[in-house]
């Protein structure tokens, strides 16, 4: 990622109420004969009782049925209990670690112990010629192998997801087809059970090409994999949000098209110049002059909602070519910003250079682990 450059049973408590009870009750005999009798509203005050009375057992009915069963049958079988309670997108903050580099020893993503403190692991790279990196080393492991992965991974509240694209793919230039890519990404997320997607694009040409590409791919992408169920993010470098700065409106222009199909943002505020994002001012107040308006604040100030702006760094010195910060000012800035009614997260280039101790040394001040 560099720059373009899931009850109990209750069957005892209440039993099911039949049709035929109401017919054959006394309240209702009583009905029957003052009604035989004459006295109407003495019958009519008689009925309203018993209708709801008999209500009020049948709601109770319901209840048991539904407590009855097993709860992960009443919510994807139940197209009502779906539409109550639909699955949420994850609140933040979210502490989002790629991996690209090859690591010896180690197939597929890390034992769940090695990054303690993130919840959102990508595997990076699924490109428009297929999968590479971490994200083959996922395909080559068996399906039993990926299961007991997913399974551990999700005990750990940590959901596993793919990295597109990156900085050597460039779809929107090279004529990929957006509706097709995203159909065959969308396919590959699903055959390998993964929880999502991130999306790296560069769109710097400046003649709107490339933001509405992106914008019908993203939208065809969102269509395959709902809201709710997978999650969709973009990882765009900062400046992209700065404003008038790109002919076609960048990431401002796909915010405003897609926006709300997007999960959030991870930000890369690296990358972008040797002093560029490297103080808490620079990173959450007030860009340089060579990317205006494309601190934390300012983004937010353009309209993107602060709770969809993650906060992207490297790892070390060495993961980026600059926009390093030690874990120490990192802490500090997050606290600043969260002070200030910011709580989207935290994100990073890469692992291993970047495992649980990183993490938690960063989240010590404004999320301790």
């Amino acid at each position: 990622m560099v720059d373009s450059s899931h009850p109990p049973h209750f069957s005892s408590i209440f039993p099911p109420v039949h049709a035929d009870t109401f017919s054959s009750c006394a309240a209702v005999k009583a009905f029957s004969f003052l009604v035989s009798h004459g006295t109407e509203v003495a019958a009519n005050m008689v009925y309203l009782s018993v209708r709801n009375a008999f209500a009020a057992l049948a709601a109770l009915s319901g209840l048991r049925a539904a407590l009855s069963a097993p709860l992960e049958v009443a919510v994807s079988n139940s197209s009502a209990a779906v539409e109550l309670v639909p699955r949420a997108t994850p609140a933040p903050p979210h502490f989002v670690i790629y991996s690209d580099k090859f690591v010896s020893g180690l197939t597929g993503p890390p034992p769940v112990s090695q990054i303690k403190g993130y919840n959102v692991f990508a595997l990076s790279f699924l490109l428009t010629e297929g999968a590479f990196d971490k994200a083959a080393e996922w395909t080559q492991l068996s399906a039993s192998q990926r299961s007991t992965i997913k399974s551990q991974y999700a005990a750990a509240g940590i959901k596993l997801i793919v990295s597109l694209f990156g900085a050597t793919d460039a779809p929107t230039s090279s004529g990929a087809d957006p509706i097709a890519t995203a159909n065959t990404m969308a396919a590959w997320v699903k055959q390998f059970d993964l929880d999502g997607v991130d999306d790296f694009n560069a769109i710097n040409a400046g003649d709107g090409k490339a933001e509405a590409w992106l914008a019908s791919f993203t939208k065809q992408l969102r269509a395959q994999l709902p809201q709710g169920t997978y999650i969709l993010t973009h990882a765009p470098v900062a400046p992209w949000f700065s404003p008038n700065k790109f002919g076609g409106g960048a990431y401002l222009k796909v915010h405003q098209t897609v926006g709300s199909l997007i999960d959030w943002y991870n930000l890369q505020f690296y990358n972008q110049g040797t002093s560029e994002y490297t103080t808490c001012a620079g990173l959450l107040t007030a860009s340089s002059n060579t990317w205006p308006n494309s601190a934390l604040f300012q983004i937010a100030a353009s309209g993107v909602p602060l709770s969809k702006l993650v906060i992207g760094k490297p790892a070390t010195a060495s993961d980026a070519s600059n926009g390093f910060m030690s874990t120490t000012t990192l802490a500090q800035c997050v606290q600043q910003a969260k002070n200030q009614g910011w709580n989207a997260g935290v994100m990073v280039w890469e692992f291993p250079d970047a495992a649980a101790s990183w993490i938690q040394s960063v989240r010590s001040l404004a999320f301790p682990v």
